[in-house]
């Protein structure tokens, strides 16, 4: 219905223009929106305001012109003037009820299109570092990079989920200390824990491996323990081999799975690093100061120039994550979403200006970043903060194991990623239309209950005499529904264009109130063969939807609560 509005709106404006009433070279973008109040129709334009000014008329005097030129079309039952010059558009019943129909048609495909061409586009998130169970934090990360990845692949890209695991440096050398502390049979609260060492329960559960021997399988590499507790290269192994397969589990419970896993200590090993530093040291970039190698980053936009070596001859984190993303760049990858942590923000000025002075052909602003903020998680009005495995921090698998994989990457995704966000798990385990994702599985699960109703009556749906009758489908709450309906592919490709996952979790949740509402007043099962089915075609149309938004989330669509 929209593009058939901007196409009359269109043809209007040639007339004009042939009339003379608007000047010839005017290409103005028409904007038409869903009304708020049905009562000024089921769309509007401000097309006649933004046009006033330049064809010298007042605002409605052109709205009148506009509707003059229209079109004849069935799709419209009347078009009027609202206000200083809003054009007004309602839609005919029969045509805005042919929405059921190309729903049910499309199926699955609904809301997806193609205009991405099949551009290749890198997601990378979570990428946490190998050094213990996966926090509530790279939960949030993993069910918004992942929904982003969905939406992307929904509208016609080629998406490559990427992990970069950092193991290497100071982290991963306080993991092997830890795990050797426990090896030899020390715990935190003894004099010889290491002063930075990791105190979860987890570091017994490896160190308890390591020394009987087992084997660990982990994406590329498989681990056998040395057993050796004096060993510590083993333990530094061992311990990140068996925590990323820890991670890998917690991901999979999730729901996510990745392409590819990326270490960042194979940068060092392939030299990547050290071509890095010769290319910036070649493009006359860096300086030498208090025996340090220094990047004049302030010459790209930074706030201050950036250590890459330090004087010890150790490398900052910010010149692995240059030659990490000239990586990115070489696989082909023009376009690059980090979801990260608000940490991070600092390292977003820093890494663009490096891969600026590396002079590659890296457009300026290369990559994008979704920067998530962090999530507070409550029960009974009470912060939760400590996880016993992990030992300082909630993780994902405790938020799995309290309200289940739909609640917690609902929760985690449904919120902008720039604001806070506060984890109810009271909310999240509750059978109640104040807890989001429920109220929304439970709109698809009553279509399923309906039509398990009408087949018990022996009323089966009727798809033939539905397609003929839907122009019965004459109710204010039936129409709101149509029009919601008929919004999905536009929420989609919003969505996606702005990387912001929440637009769905809101349009879900906004779908399932008009259906809620609709599923109240109207009734369903009525003795009409036409009108029952036109109306069990609107509920099988809202399932299909309710389906393919879920499925964006990563949300299952359950057939009964």
């Amino acid at each position: 219905m929209k593009e058939t509005i901007i196409s009359l709106l269109e043809r209007a404006l040639e007339t004009l223009k042939q009339q003379g009433t608007l000047p010839a070279d005017l290409a103005p973008v028409i904007k038409v929106d869903p009304t708020k109040d049905k009562a000024h129709g089921d769309y509007a334009s401000n097309l006649a305001l933004m046009l006033a000014k330049p064809a010298g008329k007042p605002p409605r005097e052109l709205a009148e012109a506009l509707i003059a030129a229209l079109p004849q079309s069935d799709a419209v039952e009347k078009v009027a003037i609202a206000g200083p010059g809003f054009v007004n558009f309602f839609a005919a019943t029969d045509a805005a009820a042919q929405i059921v129909r190309h729903v049910l048609d499309a199926g699955d495909t609904f809301g997806r299109s193609l205009a991405g061409r099949g551009q290749k586009v890198q997601v990378e998130f979570v990428s946490a570092n190998p050094t213990g169970p996966l926090h509530v934090g790279h939960g949030r990360g993993a069910a918004i990079g992942d929904c982003i990845s969905r939406l992307l692949e929904a509208t016609g890209y080629d998406v490559t989920r990427e992990f970069y695991y950092n193991d290497a440096g100071a982290q991963i050398a306080n993991l092997a200390l830890s795990v050797q502390a426990r090896a030899k049979g020390l715990t935190p609260d003894d004099a010889g824990w290491p002063a930075d060492g990791y105190r979860g329960d987890y570091i017994t559960e490896v160190a308890n491996d390591y020394l009987a021997g087992e084997t660990v399988h982990a994406d590329d590499r498989h681990v056998i323990a040395k057993a050796d507790p004096n060993d510590l290269d083993a333990i530094r192994d061992f311990a990140v081999a068996w925590l990323r397969r820890e991670q890998d589990l917690d991901l999979k419970a999730f729901g996510v799975a990745f392409d590819v896993y990326f270490l960042e200590s194979s940068l060092y090993r392939e030299g990547k690093v050290e071509e890095a530093v010769e290319r910036l040291i070649g493009n006359g970039h860096t300086y030498e100061q208090d025996g340090a190698l220094w990047l004049r980053t302030t010459a790209f936009g930074d706030d201050k120039d950036r250590v890459m070596r330090k004087s010890d001859g150790s490398y900052t984190y910010f010149l692995p994550d240059v030659a990490y993303h000239l990586n990115k760049w070489q696989r082909g990858f023009s376009t690059v979403i980090n979801e990260q942590g608000a940490d991070h923000h600092s390292t977003v000025t820093r890494v663009r200006a490096g891969l600026q002075a590396l002079e590659a052909g890296i457009p300026q602003g290369w990559p994008d970043y979704v920067l998530h903020q962090m999530v507070m998680v409550t029960r009974s009005g009470v912060e939760v903060k400590l996880s016993k495995r992990a030992g300082s921090y909630v993780t994902v698998r405790d938020l799995i194991d309290e309200v289940g994989r739909d609640a917690t990457r609902f929760f985690l995704a449904a919120r902008r990623a720039d604001s806070q966000l506060t984890f109810d798990i009271d909310l999240a385990r509750s059978q109640s239309n104040d807890n989001p994702v429920y109220y929304v599985q439970y709109a698809h699960a009553r279509v399923c209950s309906m039509l398990r109703k009408a087949e018990a009556q022996g009323l089966g749906f009727d798809h033939d005499l539905a397609m003929v009758s839907l122009g019965r489908l004459e109710e204010d709450q039936e129409k709101a529904v149509m029009n919601r309906l008929s919004r999905f592919p536009e929420v989609i490709d919003h969505a996606a264009r702005c990387r912001e996952p929440q637009q769905v979790a809101q349009y879900l949740l906004d779908l399932a109130a008009e259906f809620h509402s609709c599923y109240n007043a109207v009734k369903v099962m009525v003795d009409d063969d036409e009108l029952r089915n036109a109306r069990l075609a609107l509920g099988l149309a809202t399932r299909q939807v309710l389906r393919n938004g879920l499925d964006l989330m990563g949300v299952s669509a359950p057939e009964e609560m």
